[in-house]
């Protein structure tokens, strides 16, 4: 079935090729209409022309909407355009990959292409297919796919001239090792092309929300996005704003059942969050946490010096290796100004952010992120740059968590500290909710007012997105480490600070008076 182009002049493909190829070999491969020829809608042809017509060329394509409007089944297509369609044909050799942060989800495209390829005998004629090793091949092109996921043992040493990101809005954090990893194999390729195909992240910080974001900004014209959202501002029930997010709404994606999923989370709210993100294609964190984004957006505003004013603050110290945090607040231009610090040791950082798909090792080089010398931050570290802050600031509170606190004290002591500084401005703050709950009420309320500052503090702001509350039977609250997806050391430093600051008498700000 495939031939080979035979002139250079032929090599350029374009969307009605890919088009062409796939309405004519492919056919729908599970669903009502299985077995059918398979006719692209017109929005599926508007999609295929954003990659493929791109006057600048594609390097990268965004395509992100709602679930069930057959993404994977599109990027099946592709795939199969690609492995004996008019691509192939002017790229013999080449190898193609799919990548999923699971082997259930990995193993969706292969299985939707394998089908696919089931259904038309040309097809099979032309494309061996291998199960096990989720790959199919066209052995007269060369041209080899296979299915990888995020727990693979290795990506590397691979050369990609396709690569399709399924659902890669799963990944939590702004890294993922099989992305870097399949991304940085394309080097040897002329033109590769990556192909994003996914419902949003929940948070401004995860990977397909920092890459959504730059290809709004226009920075590269190699990158092209399809973003289908509803606004948040919109009636989320309303069949309008549904198809939005929907472009298959009413033809191949059932809007019965959509409007029944729609009703569901009207009625109960503990559902709106996941039929926001999952129908609606918005950013919002299903596990619902404590900060909603755009209130802690709002807050993004410059953090103002704490020199000459009262300054409380938060310390959370980390057990051995993890994340230890001190955030310091003063009140100052009608704000809260936030200076937060954070340490982890300098061994094996690089290791640990790929393990925890966090980028400690550039924060660290932007100065965000202060490391320890060795393999745990060290007690004595942390003291002296205590006795520095209290030199340079007027401390006056500074909440501890009494856990790890006597490890420290001695250190303190050896810092400089005296016992009687120590028992007047190191004040113990419980981690349960007779004290949590309180301080997370009054930074709730700061926030809502308008009146913090963070300045955007990366570390800060992944440990506030990741922060789950849990409540008690009398609806008290604290956040927990344990139920929290990642790190919140950050946010508990800061809740905290806020306990202990006189927030109900805010101190006079005499710089605001005299302007």
């Amino acid at each position: 079935m495939p031939k080979r182009k035979q002139h250079p002049a032929d090599d350029k493909v374009t969307a009605a090729d890919i088009i062409a190829f796939i309405e004519k070999v492919c056919f729908i491969p599970e669903g009502k209409h299985v077995g059918k020829k398979l006719e692209l809608f017109e929005w599926q042809k508007a999609e295929i022309r954003r990659i493929y017509d791109n006057p600048h060329g594609t390097r990268r394509a965004i395509i992100s909407m709602g679930r069930k409007n057959a993404k994977t089944t599109l990027a099946a297509c592709l795939l199969l355009a690609h492995l004996c369609g008019p691509p192939a044909r002017s790229r013999p050799n080449s190898q193609l990959y799919s990548a999923a942060q699971s082997r259930d989800q990995a193993a969706i495209i292969f299985s939707l292409a394998a089908k696919m390829v089931r259904m038309n005998p040309e097809l099979l004629r032309a494309v061996t297919i291998q199960e096990t090793a989720k790959s199919l091949t066209c052995p007269e092109l060369g041209t080899r796919y296979r299915a990888l996921s995020a727990d693979a043992t290795t990506a590397y040493g691979l050369s990609p001239a396709l690569v399709i990101h399924d659902e890669i809005g799963q990944v939590r954090g702004p890294r993922s090792a099989l992305y870097e990893a399949l991304e940085t194999a394309t080097g040897a390729q002329e033109s590769p092309l990556s192909i994003l195909i996914s419902t949003q992240a929940p948070t401004d910080a995860d990977l397909l929300s920092v890459l959504i974001d730059d290809a709004q900004a226009g920075h590269d014209p190699h990158t092209v996005l399809s973003l289908h959202t509803s606004p948040v501002d919109l009636d989320p029930f309303d069949e309008a704003t549904i198809r939005l997010a929907n472009p298959a709404f009413g033809t191949f994606l059932n809007a019965r059942e959509v409007l029944a999923m729609a009703q569901d989370a009207k009625r109960m709210p503990a559902r709106e969050a996941e039929y926001r993100n999952l129908i609606l294609n918005q950013r919002v964190e299903v596990s619902t946490p404590f900060i909603s984004p755009a209130v802690w957006k709002a807050s993004g505003g410059p953090v103002g010096s704490l020199e000459g004013i009262p300054v409380y603050g938060g310390l959370d110290l980390s057990s051995v290796s993890d994340l230890t945090a001190l955030v310091l607040i003063g009140w100052r231009d009608g704000k809260w100004q936030v200076q937060p610090t954070f340490w982890l040791p300098s061994e094996g950082l690089a290791e640990k952010a790929v393990a925890e798909r966090v980028p400690y090792d550039l924060w660290h080089a932007q100065g965000h992120l202060q490391l320890s010398p060795g393999k745990t931050v060290s007690y004595e570290f942390v003291a002296h740059y205590l006795r520095q802050m209290f030199r340079r600031y007027n401390i006056q509170k500074l909440a501890f968590d009494r856990w790890n606190f006597r490890h420290l004290l001695p250190w303190l002591l050896r810092a400089g500290f005296n016992e009687q500084l120590v028992k007047e401005r190191f004040v113990e703050f419980g981690q349960g909710v007779a004290s949590m709950s309180p301080a997370l009420r009054d930074l709730e309320q700061v926030l809502l007012e308008g009146n913090l500052a963070h300045g955007g503090h990366p570390v800060l702001s992944m440990c506030v997105s990741h922060t789950v509350i849990v409540l008690d039977d009398a609806g008290n609250r604290k956040p927990s480490k344990r139920k929290s997806t990642a790190k919140i050391d950050g946010l508990v430093a800061l809740t905290m600070a806020i306990g202990v600051a006189p927030l109900q008498a805010k101190p006079i700000d005499i710089e605001a008076l005299i302007a």
